[in-house]
Order: structure tokens, then C-alpha cells, then sequence
């Protein structure tokens, strides 16, 4: 028996009972609309030739509405037109006859009452703020259209009848509701909604600019930040090139998006969307039909755009590239920046776009404004087929993908607002499972702790900071609490972190958005105590950062590597984020965002490090490259600001000296650089000068943010007594010994680790040739080992450590006796052995020493290890806050690695 494959009978728009109607009664007008997907001038001239054949505006517009949702009804239906191309044209025709309208309604208001002007005697501006879908650009083509009317300034007008201006909006507010939303013979053009003005139905209709700024300091609620979002001036289109509407713009942006990690408002929307679900069942009691809402049921529309909304607030005030006002821009700005995976935003994409288009076809059928699927049969095959789906008696192919659609959806959304609540209830009570919160300082509550962890949090519940906090932020410290306790219990943490975490939660009392962060992320927690559990310094990084614990969510930290381009294109992506919202005058904003990528980067290297997924050598080489990639960011983003710049980009580089310098870079670790330039123009020298002041604040300076780096440019030419940045000509005659004014003996040592860092790529070959012409130098071997011991001793009398301690740096046998034994090495035979020249790091060199024959055989192998097991040593004690000087007894077990570097020195300074 053959098997029978359905195949979807071809839909027409004619089905729909709006078409149809359409059809009949404008059938003489249907050809004024020119061929093609309506545009703003298709719109804007379909308008003109409906007012030419003599009809007043209020009735062009409204018949200019209907020839477009039939033409749209064609496209969508027939040929198959993309989902956003439909929403464009809707939101195209809803810009063009709310300028229209809005010009006609002032046109009559200012015969009468004169234009409305400041005290200054400017005319007053007036702004449509479209909300939701269309601020969007994303409108249903049987809309209404939310809206805001805003005004600049207060004023008076000063024509035959003056009125305030306050009282010209409010008339201007209520003519343009009737030229839009009143039914007329013709219909309406725009169902008008005004609720989400400031103060709802009981507020003015019209608000200035001062008005809003005050709403929204004093009254404005959570979910009025999801619906500003969205928000955009729609009318006038003139409106777009008009600078006063960046007023506008710098009230909203700050209202809606948060400098910090925003977790506070998962709640606020868990009450909205609690109150939308309550809603939708009460419009469906005893009305079953209205149960299969493809927006608000479960899993609907409005639920992807939660996720989408609750995502770009949470995050958004930090990472301006994920601002955007359409849903499915979002998605895909959100799987870029490694906040949802690329699957599940190309799923939600997919499930927003099907119910998006269900949606359309349902309000094509009569054109109401509705978003439950049809009752009739003929009308669910009919959408069905204009999907390339079958419905017949037997199955339903659309109720079949809607249902694993919206199931999808509803999955992503539990997971994201409720899922956290739910995993709550493991570690203690949560909201709605039935159990009182647990009060802080309750002896039943500490009863049940650990007894040391019990009289820490009796302590923390005694600071009158604690006293202070809401009832709610109480009850989250408790729950915090408990959680960390059933970790503890469960051998999951030591008592030494769940310890270090109640040490950690008294200074963030007053950052209350971190609490509300790990309450809402169970996992975070964990990985936290965890952590914690292992040194002192994570603690004291997360005290100083506590926005950090947030890349805990982040499974790529677990086993990646630092990668400079994709830091880079981060941060570029950023700086764009802050172009596209107006904000890149702010310097801070800009200072802030470099300053949280780097403790970002900073905290991902640290979790690698304790959780033993990188080696000493890969921390300090990522710290290093993080550097650099930092500096040069920073490079790019102040050349521009510097006014008196006379080039487009700067022939400037960054030298590392130190640490940085060798690519063993610690944890806090100070940059040590040299400023340079290769520029003849006669202003080179004023410029870079302000350029480098400039540098030097943007990398230095301690903000809301934090710090950054301390710059230590001491070993510049001249030192401290130098110019701040060095023409290239100047440096290399410095450096080489041409004139009088040259470079000592330890300033060549500290050049024998220096390489160029950031900065014109050009720069880099130059100074790496005079690095070069030093190194290779001709030298007197016995003066060269005298100078170099000299050094030695002065380090020594200034920083030696206590009688019988053995400091893994600075004492005999210690980390820089291999340097200087190394640095010695190198500059006496770099001349003849070119393999010395690269900077490869102590570990490698000592290795290349020994096989050039500078060492006797074993020695500098010898070396290499005893200098990397102190390197480790010493990064093990500065993780844990220990020092690095240790008593005979233990410092016995660096017995071994003392005397290799002993043989060192012996064999270069003694032979």
C-alpha cells in the first residue's frame, strides 16, 4: 500500500473576511498603491493621491490603512514575506500617519492659540514616543500602538487665545486621538493607548521633560523599565535630526539600564508576569476558545520577550552592545556576547519569528486585534497552509509545531525567572514553597549552623548595617546563609570558605543587586564557596570587585585560555554599544567598561589558576597578554580625544620594562613602561606629552569601577627626572651611549626584558633593533660583573629581609640573584650568541646559556627549575596572603633550589 504525503493546499488573502471587504468596497482605490512591500514614500505619495481624489486627511488616512494591510495580507500570505519586512511596513505606515496627523493637529491648534514657546522664545518641542512593538519597529499588522507624548520645556503660547503650554499638549494630545483613533465610516487607523504615560489613565496626557525626570526618580516601578526599553520618538520625522531629543534620551537610558548588574529586577518581573498570567486566565474562564493565545499563553510571545527584556536590563547598563530595541537583534547581540548560547537564541529567534507570523494571519482574518487561534476549521487550515503546514480531521501539523514551540519556550523562560527560586528551596526557604523566610538572628536559625559559623553570623547579624537593611535583604542574607551551611554539611566547602563568605557579604550590604545575583544563580553560589575555599586573595579581589562573581555563570571559564582578539573585539563591540546610545561623551562610562573587562579577565584566569587548570608560567603569560591587549585598547580609545591631535593615528608605542616586560606578570602586579614616539611634525612633542598625561589618568584612575593599573615609569631616561615620553631618536641615543647623556649599567639589565607592548606597529621593529644594538654591545666582562654585583648589594641593603628568614626574591640563593646572573650572561655574550637576543624569559634563557656553553653542564638546567618552583612558591603565597619570607624550618625545603642558583652566581660572577 503506498503511503500518502500531505501537501498543504495553497493559501490565498482572499480567504480572509478583511481582504475580502477591502476588495469590495475600495476596489476603485486598490491601484493607487504602486506594486511591491509598502515603504515610508509608497506610504507618504499613497497618502497625497488619496487626499488629491478629495478627501479630508482623517479619512485619507484611514483608507490609505487599509490598502496597506491588504497589499501586506498578499505578501505575507501568498509570497511568503519575510516576518520582518511585514512588521517594518506596519511600523512605516503608523511613523507616516502620526506625522501626518501630528502636523495638522498643530497646524490648527497654532491658528488658534499660537505655537506654545520657551522663555526664551523658542518653540517647543513635542514628541510621539512610541512604545512597545512599534517603538520596536516590530508592529502586528492589526496593532494598537502604545504612546507617550512628551514636551521639552514649559512655556506659553502667543497667538489670538494664549493658553499654557501644559494646556496646548493636553489639546494637541486629544486631537491627535482623533485623527488616529476615532471610528469613523472608515474605520480607525491606530487603536491608541496612552496607559503607560507616567501615572497611567490618571495622569496628564501630555508630560515635559521635567515631569518625566521626576517620575521617574520617585514613582518609577520596575516593569516600566521593560516598557522604556522599547521606547523611541516616532513623530515628528523631523524629530531625528533634532539634538534636543538627546534630553529625552539621557532620561530614559539610566532609567532603564543600570551601571551594575541589575538582578534585583528578576523579581519585579516575576510579579508582572505573574499578574499578565492571572489575567489571561481570568479572560478565559468560561471562554475556552481564548485558552490557545499565541502572545500570552504559556510559552508565547510575550514570554520570549521577556527573556530577551529581563536579560537586556539585568546586563545592559555594563554592556551597551546588547542594546537594542528588536526582540530578534537582541537575541542574536545576547549569543554573541556569550550571554545565552547560540542554539537556544537561534531557537528563540525561530519560535518568535512562527509565532510572530500565526499571530498576523489571525488578525488578517477580520482585522481585530486578536491573538487566539480560530475557532472554524476552514480559518486553522487556512493559516496552516499559508505556513506550508496541513490540518485535517486527523492531525494538525500547526497545533503539533506550536505546541513544541511554545513547550521550548516556556522550558527557557521557567529556567531563567523561576528556576532560581525553585533551587532555592534546597538551600533554605524560599518565596512561595510554604516556609517563613528565616530571620537572621533568630536562635533557631543559628541553632542549626555550624558552631564557628554560628557566632560569625551572629556578629554580622549585630552590625547595625544588617539593622538598617529592608526585611526583604535580611531575609536573602539568611537564605544565602543557609545555603552556604548545606554546602558545608553536604562536604561541598570548608568551614574556611563558608567563613571567608559571610566575611565577604558585610561589605556588599549596600550593593544589595550581588545578593538578589546569588540568589537568583544557586550555581554561582557554589562555585563561589568553592573558591573561597581555596586562598585568602580570591576573597579579598571579590571584596574589592564583587561584579565579577557574575562570569561564575560562564561555562567557557572552566578551560579557556585568555584570547587578546576576542578581548579586543569585545571591547570595540562595547565602545560601539556606547556610540549607538549617545553615550560616548561620557568618559567614565568608558574608563568603567575597561575597568570591569580587565577584572573580568583578571577573575577568569583566577579561577583557572586556583582550580589548577593553568600553570604558573600560563597565568603570568595570559596576565601579560591581558596587558597588552588592555594598554592597547586604551591607546585607541584616548587618541581620538586628544583635541590638538595632528595625525589619525598616533606613531606612538608602549615599552614594558619588568615583569611585564619578561611576561611574568602577577596578580596586581605594577606595569613598569617607557612612553615613546617617532613623529617629526614640530607639535609631536606637545602632543604626545598631553597624550601621555591622558594615558596615564585613564590608567590609573580609581572610579566607581575600581582601579586599573599602577604605572611605574620610573626607568624611562633619566628616571623620575626625564621627559614623561621619549622621541625614539632620543631613547636610542640614550640607550646606545651616543652623547653625553646615557644610560647606566642597570637600565641595560632591565633593557634585556623589555619588548615593545601596544602601540604603532611600526615602533616595534625600531625599538627592538636599538634593544638589540645594546645587548650586542661590546663590553669590559670584569667592569660589567662588578656593576652588576654593586646593584645586587644596593637591593640588598634596601630590601633585606629579617635575620634568619629566607625571602624567595630577595635572599642569597633567592629569584633575583638568577636575574641578575641571567641579565649579566646576556649582555656580556649576546654579541656571539644571537639565540640570547630573543626575550624568551629567565627559564628558557638559562636553558639556552647552558647549551651555548656560558654555563657548565647541569648548571643552568639547575637554574631554570629552582627559579620556576620559587616562582611558584611565591605565587602560591601571594594567593593565600602569606609572605614570601619564610623561617629556617620551612624555608628548609628550598634547600635544593637555593643551591642551584648559588651555582649560578659562582659560575658567572666567580667562574
Amino acid at each position: 500500500m503506498k503511503s500518502t504525503v500531505l501537501h498543504p493546499p495553497v493559501a490565498l488573502a482572499e480567504h480572509s473576511r478583511f481582504v475580502q471587504r477591502v476588495r469590495r468596497r475600495y476596489a476603485a482605490e486598490l491601484a493607487l498603491l504602486p506594486a511591491g512591500l509598502p515603504d515610508r514614500a509608497l506610504i507618504d505619495a499613497l497618502i497625497d493621491a488619496l487626499l488629491a481624489t478629495g478627501r479630508p486627511l482623517p479619512a485619507a488616512l484611514r483608507v490609505a490603512r487599509h490598502l496597506v494591510l491588504e497589499r501586506l495580507a498578499v505578501l505575507d500570505v501568498e509570497q511568503r514575506c519575510p516576518m520582518a519586512d511585514v512588521t517594518a511596513a506596519m511600523t512605516h505606515l503608523a511613523e507616516i500617519t502620526l506625522d501626518r496627523a501630528l502636523a495638522a493637529a498643530r497646524a490648527e491648534l497654532d491658528e488658534i492659540h499660537g505655537a506654545p514657546q520657551d522663555e526664551a522664545g523658542r518653540e517647543i518641542a513635542f514628541w510621539v514616543v512610541g512604545m512597545g512593538k512599534l517603538g520596536a519597529r516590530e508592529l502586528n499588522v492589526s496593532s494598537d500602538i502604545d504612546l507617550i507624548y512628551v514636551y521639552d520645556d514649559d512655556g506659553q503660547t502667543h497667538g489670538p487665545r494664549p493658553i499654557t503650554a501644559h494646556e496646548y499638549f493636553a489639546l494637541l494630545a486629544k486631537r491627535l486621538y482623533a485623527l488616529i483613533g476615532d471610528v469613523t465610516d472608515d474605520g480607525q487607523v491606530f487603536r491608541v493607548d496612552l496607559a503607560l504615560r507616567p501615572n497611567g489613565k490618571s495622569g496628564p496626557p501630555a508630560v515635559s521633560l521635567a515631569m518625566l525626570e521626576e517620575y521617574f526618580l520617585v514613582q518609577g516601578r520596575e516593569w516600566e523599565r521593560f516598557a522604556w526599553l522599547k521606547s523611541r520618538v516616532v513623530a515628528p520625522l523631523s524629530a531625528a535630526g533634532d539634538p534636543r531629543t538627546r534630553g529625552l534620551r539621557d532620561l530614559v537610558s539610566p532609567f532603564v539600564y543600570r551601571r551594575y548588574l541589575d538582578y534585583g529586577v528578576f523579581e519585579g518581573l516575576r510579579q508582572l508576569h505573574g499578574k499578565i498570567r492571572s489575567e489571561a486566565k481570568a479572560r478565559c474562564a468560561g471562554r475556552p476558545e481564548r485558552a490557545n493565545d499565541v502572545k500570552l499563553s504559556r510559552g508565547g510571545i510575550r514570554e520570549i520577550e521577556f527573556i530577551v527584556q529581563l536579560m537586556q536590563v539585568v546586563r545592559g547598563g555594563q554592556f551597551p552592545e546588547i542594546r537594542t530595541r528588536s526582540t530578534v537583534k537582541a537575541l542574536q547581540h545576547l549569543a554573541a556576547r556569550g550571554l545565552m548560547k547560540l542554539e537556544t537564541a537561534e531557537q528563540l529567534q525561530a519560535a518568535y519569528v512562527l509565532l510572530r507570523q500565526v499571530e498576523h494571519r489571525i488578525q488578517f482574518l477580520d482585522d481585530q486585534q486578536t491573538h487566539c487561534l480560530p475557532q472554524e476549521d476552514a480559518d486553522l487550515r487556512w493559516i496552516a497552509a499559508s505556513l506550508g503546514l496541513v490540518c485535517d480531521r486527523n492531525s494538525c501539523q500547526l497545533l503539533e509545531r506550536l505546541d513544541e514551540v511554545r513547550e521550548f519556550v516556556a522550558a527557557e523562560f521557567d529556567a531563567l525567572l523561576h528556576g532560581a527560586p525553585q533551587a532555592a528551596a534546597a538551600g533554605g526557604p524560599c518565596t512561595g514553597c510554604g516556609c517563613p523566610p528565616p530571620a537572621l538572628d533568630a536562635e533557631d536559625f543559628l541553632a542549626k549552623l555550624p558552631e564557628a559559623l554560628a557566632r560569625s553570623v551572629r556578629a554580622l547579624a549585630e552590625n547595625p548595617r544588617v539593622a538598617a537593611l529592608r526585611d526583604e535583604s535580611r531575609q536573602r542574607l539568611a537564605k544565602l546563609i543557609a545555603r552556604a551551611a548545606k554546602h558545608m554539611a553536604a562536604g561541598e566547602c570548608s568551614e574556611d570558605a563558608a567563613l571567608r563568605f559571610v566575611d565577604w557579604l558585610e561589605p556588599l550590604l549596600r550593593r544589595e543587586s550581588y545578593l538578589a545575583l546569588l540568589l537568583e544563580r544557586p550555581q554561582v553560589q557554589q562555585r563561589l564557596l568553592s573558591l573561597l575555599g581555596v586562598a585568602r586573595w580570591p576573597m579579598r579581589y571579590l571584596m574589592r570587585h564583587p561584579g565579577v562573581i557574575d562570569e561564575l555563570a560562564d561555562a567557557r571559564l572552566l578551560h579557556g585560555r585568555f584570547e587578546p582578539a576576542a578581548y579586543l573585539a569585545e571591547l570595540q563591540a562595547r565602545h560601539a554599544g556606547w556610540t549607538r546610545s549617545g553615550e560616548t561623551d561620557d568618559e567614565e562610562a568608558l574608563l568603567d567598561t575597561l575597568r570591569r573587562a580587565h577584572h573580568a579577565e583578571i577573575f577568569r584566569t583566577l579561577v583557572r589558576d586556583v582550580e589548577g587548570e593553568l600553570s604558573v608560567e600560563q597565568v603570568a603569560d595570559d596576565l601579560s597578554l591581558l596587558a597588552d591587549a588592555t594598554l592597547q585598547c586604551t591607546l585607541d580609545w584616548v587618541w581620538p580625544r586628544i583635541k590638538n591631535r595632528h595625525r589619525e593615528a598616533p606613531r606612538f608605542a608602549v615599552i614594558a620594562y619588568g615583569k611585564l616586560g619578561g611576561k611574568e606578570l602577577g596578580y596586581g602586579s605594577d606595569l613598569d613602561v617607557v612612553f615613546v614616539f617617532d613623529d617629526e611634525d614640530e607639535r609631536a612633542s606637545e602632543v604626545y606629552g598631553a597624550y601621555v598625561r591622558r594615558l596615564v589618568t585613564w590608567l590609573t584612575l580609581r572610579t566607581s569601577a575600581g582601579e586599573l593599573f599602577d604605572i611605574d615609569t620610573a626607568l624611562r631616561p633619566n628616571g623620575n627626572s626625564g621627559l614623561l615620553v621619549t622621541s625614539m631618536d632620543s631613547f636610542a641615543a640614550y640607550q646606545t651611549g651616543r652623547g653625553s647623556n646615557t644610560a647606566w649599567t642597570w637600565e641595560h639589565q632591565a633593557i634585556t626584558r623589555a619588548r615593545f607592548c601596544a602601540g604603532c606597529p611600526e615602533l616595534a621593529e625600531r625599538f627592538e633593533a636599538v634593544r638589540r644594538e645594546v645587548l650586542t654591545a661590546e663590553r669590559d666582562l670584569p667592569a660589567l660583573r662588578a656593576e652588576v654585583q654593586s646593584m645586587r648589594d644596593k637591593v640588598s641593603q634596601a630590601k633585606a629581609p629579617k635575620p634568619g628568614r629566607f625571602d624567595l626574591k630577595y635572599s642569597d640563593g633567592g629569584m633575583m640573584d638568577a636575574e641578575f646572573a641571567l641579565q649579566t650572561l646576556v649582555l656580556a655574550h649576546a654579541r656571539q650568541h644571537p639565540e640570547l637576543l630573543a626575550n624568551a624569559g629567565n627559564i628558557a634563557l638559562l636553558e639556552r646559556c647552558e647549551a651555548a656553553g656560558l654555563l657548565p653542564a647541569g648548571v643552568g638546567h639547575a637554574a631554570a627549575d629552582a627559579y620556576r618552583e620559587l616562582r611558584r612558591a611565591q605565587h602560591r603565597a601571594r594567593l593565600d596572603e602569606q609572605s614570601t619570607a619564610f623561617d629556617a624550618e620551612a624555608a628548609a625545603r628550598f634547600q635544593p633550589q637555593r643551591e642551584a642558583i648559588r651555582a649560578l652566581w659562582r659560575a658567572v660572577f666567580i667562574g
